[in-house]
């Protein structure tokens, strides 16, 4: 699995794109998010596991599976991005990809 088109970089981290994932579907399975972000289920597991004592998600169990509530109103975590909330980059990248007449 690989996370950028050929493996070597992405823009956003991991934990980022678990978050975008969430935002677009807050019960999915991990092994769903894994397959998305290209990533192994145990880090996502771990991701999960850092975003919920960040205070960025809250998990609640709902029979056999899992629902993620999102708290993006929190602050970023970078002091490159400080003074922004995850709320900024929830609200462009978990939007569903439109197609684009600039990308010729």
């Amino acid at each position: 699995m690989t996370n950028g088109q050929d493996g070597s970089w992405t823009f956003l981290t991991n934990h980022s794109h678990v978050l975008i994932c969430l935002v677009r579907d807050p019960e999915q399975r991990v092994r769903d998010i894994a397959e998305q972000v290209g990533i192994t289920e145990r880090a996502v597991q771990k991701i999960l596991g850092e975003l919920e004592d960040g205070g960025y998600i809250a998990r609640t169990r709902v029979g056999r599976r899992n629902r993620y509530e999102l708290h993006p109103g929190r602050p970023m975590r970078h002091r490159v991005e400080r003074g922004h909330t995850v709320t900024e980059l929830l609200d462009v990248m978990g939007r569903p990809v439109e197609a684009s007449t600039d990308d010729r």
